[in-house]
């Protein structure tokens, strides 16, 4: 399996880091090694000194596809949970200051965080799918599947135009405005209207 990634696919994200808002899809990928367990601890890295959440919604693959129209994208997966996409802000900096690639910032080990996953049922794709993030029992972010600038099946759509989708794969949607600095001793609690499908602390 392997972890597919967008970034700035929120308005409120965007502007909060000071990006321009995309004409398309922002791509990057996380190695499976990057995949942290269910139950199992989340360590504070040591090569960073400015570790940040980013809560997002996370599809689930159900079908080998390439080159996947958007008409027949809603096909293509059947599962969604909360995530988080754990950044090394530091590292992020130093490396788009010297125009290099930010893999070591993102994609470290354990850095994507994935929930209990729940069907998706065809209402479920056609509405809106609220999500939030709670640090420490306070909301530091709300998200709602309608505000993403770009649709699941249109990221269905346009990553399968560079990257075959093969089933279990996992999609990170994008994070809404809300990001923040964790520290040891912080916990989260990620939910999809009600349902708590992820808690974890920073050891």
């Amino acid at each position: 399996m392997k972890i597919i990634c967008i970034g700035r696919n929120y308005r409120g994200h965007a502007e909060e880091l000071g990006h321009e808002i995309p004409d398309e899809p922002v791509v990057f990928m996380k190695p499976k090694s990057a995949l942290l367990q269910l139950h199992t601890p989340f360590y504070y890295p040591e090569f960073t000194n400015e570790l940040h959440y980013e809560g997002e919604l996370v599809l689930r693959v159900c079908k080998n596809g390439k080159y996947i129209q958007e008409r027949h994208a809603s096909g293509y997966y059947n599962g969604i949970t909360v995530g988080i996409d754990f950044t090394a802000r530091d590292i992020q900096n130093e490396c788009k200051e010297k125009g290099l690639p930010w893999e070591k910032a993102k994609a470290f080990d354990n850095s994507a965080a994935v929930g209990k996953f729940i069907d998706l049922t065809p209402e479920m794709k056609k509405s809106n799918v609220q999500f939030s993030l709670q640090k420490n029992k306070e909301v530091m972010q709300k998200g709602n599947s309608l505000d993403m600038i770009f649709s699941f099946d249109q990221l269905i759509a346009h990553i399968s135009n560079y990257f075959s989708l093969n089933i279990g794969d996992y999609i990170f949607t994008g994070t809404p405005a809300g990001v923040g600095e964790c520290v040891v001793g912080d916990e989260f609690d990620l939910f999809i209207d009600d349902k708590n499908l992820l808690s974890l602390e920073i050891k």
